[in-house]
C-alpha cells in the first residue's frame, strides 16, 4: 500500500539527482511505499570523474539496491574484486591488505544500474530533467525544465557542483592562481594488478585500479598549475609514468573543475541533503560511493514517518541529522 495520495498531483518525496546518492533515496523511499519522483538532468549510461571503488561496507546495501534487476546483479557479480591497496610516495611503496573485498565498478555501469532498479522499484523516474528551484511552503515547490512539481519532503542529491547551491559554495579560493581538478579515463592495460594503487606527487595524486575488459581505472586528483591532462598526470611520478608506458586509451578522458571542499552539512531550508551535496569527502578516502549509498537511504528512511504523519518535517530532519 501507498504511504500518500497524488489526487493533489503531490509526491511524497521528490529527488533531485540521478547518481547513487539520489536512486538509493529514491529505491528505499519507494520500497517504504512512498510516491517518489526521481530527476536527473543528464542522461544515462554516462562517464563520470569518480575512483570507482566501492568499498566492502558498501556492498551489501548496493547488492539489495538493484536486487530486482537482473543487470544489477550480473553487474556485481563481474565486478572486480580489490583485496589490497598499494600506496606509491616517491620511491616507497606501502603495500597491505584491505579487511574485505572491495569492487572496482564503473559509473558508465553503476549508475544505468541504480536507475533501472529505481523504475523496477516503482519509481516515477525522468531524464534530461533539470532541477532550476526548491520553494518550501505547506508542501515543496519545485520548478523544473518540465513544469513544477508539488512533493512532501525532497532530497538534493545534485552533486557538489549543482546549480542547488549557492555561488559562494561552489566559489574557489579567490587567492590562488590554480583550482583542483578531477580527471579520469580508462586504459587497456595487460596485466592489471587486482590492488587499489594511489600514486602519491607534489600537487596531487592518481589512482589507478583494474577494470572489466582488461582495463585500469586511472582517476586523478591534481593542481591545475602542475597538469591538465592524463599524460601529464602521469610524468610526475616515476613509477606512474613508467606503468603507463604501454597503456591505450579505451574510453574519453572527462574532466570535472573546480573541485571545491567545505564543511559538510546535511539539511537546507528543510531539504535533506545526501551524496555530495551533503559533503564532498577527499576521494583517496575511497568511500565516496559509499557515503553516497547510505545517505541516500539514511536520507529515506529518516522522512518515513514523516510520511506517515508520526512525525514533523523538522524532526525527520533531526533524525536524519
Amino acid at each position: 500500500m501507498t504511504i500518500g495520495s497524488r489526487a493533489n498531483g503531490a509526491y511524497d518525496l521528490l529527488v533531485a539527482g540521478g547518481g547513487p546518492a539520489g536512486t538509493s533515496a529514491a529505491i528505499t523511499a519507494a520500497r517504504l511505499g512512498a510516491r517518489v519522483l526521481l530527476l536527473e538532468r543528464g542522461r544515462f549510461p554516462r562517464h563520470k570523474v569518480c575512483g570507482e571503488f566501492v568499498s566492502p561496507e558498501a556492498l551489501g546495501l548496493l547488492r539489495s539496491l538493484v536486487r530486482d534487476d537482473g543487470s544489477g546483479q550480473a553487474m556485481l557479480e563481474t565486478a572486480p574484486d580489490i583485496r589490497e591497496a598499494r600506496v606509491f610516495a616517491t620511491e616507497q611503496c606501502l603495500q597491505f591488505p584491505l579487511p574485505a573485498a572491495a569492487a572496482s565498478i564503473s559509473r558508465f555501469d553503476l549508475d544505468a544500474a541504480l536507475w533501472q532498479a529505481a523504475e523496477a522499484a516503482g519509481v516515477d523516474a525522468r531524464q534530461a530533467v533539470a532541477v532550476h528551484d526548491i520553494e518550501e511552503g505547506t508542501t515543496f515547490s519545485v520548478a523544473t525544465s518540465e513544469g513544477t512539481f508539488t512533493a512532501k519532503s525532497v532530497v538534493d542529491a545534485s552533486g557538489r557542483w549543482s546549480n542547488l547551491s549557492s555561488a559562494a559554495e561552489l566559489r574557489p579560493d579567490p587567492s590562488r592562481h590554480w583550482q583542483w581538478l578531477g580527471i579520469k579515463a580508462h586504459f587497456n592495460e595487460e596485466s592489471a594488478s587486482r590492488s587499489a594503487d594511489l600514486y602519491f606527487f607534489d600537487g596531487g595524486y592518481c589512482g589507478v585500479q583494474p577494470a572489466r575488459h582488461g582495463r585500469v581505472n586511472a582517476c586523478a586528483m591534481v593542481r591545475s598549475d602542475r597538469a591538465r591532462s592524463l599524460p601529464e598526470v602521469f610524468s610526475l611520478h616515476p613509477r606512474l609514468q613508467q606503468r603507463s608506458r604501454d597503456w591505450q586509451q579505451a574510453t574519453e578522458a572527462v574532466v570535472t573543475a573546480p573541485l571545491v571542499f567545505r564543511a559538510p552539512r546535511s539539511l537546507r531550508s528543510g531539504v535533506l541533503l545526501a551524496g555530495d551535496s551533503a559533503g564532498f569527502l577527499d576521494p583517496f578516502a575511497g568511500d565516496g560511493i559509499s557515503a553516497a549509498l547510505h545517505s541516500g537511504a539514511l536520507a529515506a528512511e529518516a522522512l518515513a514517518d514523516f510520511w506517515r504523519e508520526r512525525m514533523s518535517l523538522k524532526q525527520a530532519g533531526r533524525r536524519y541529522q
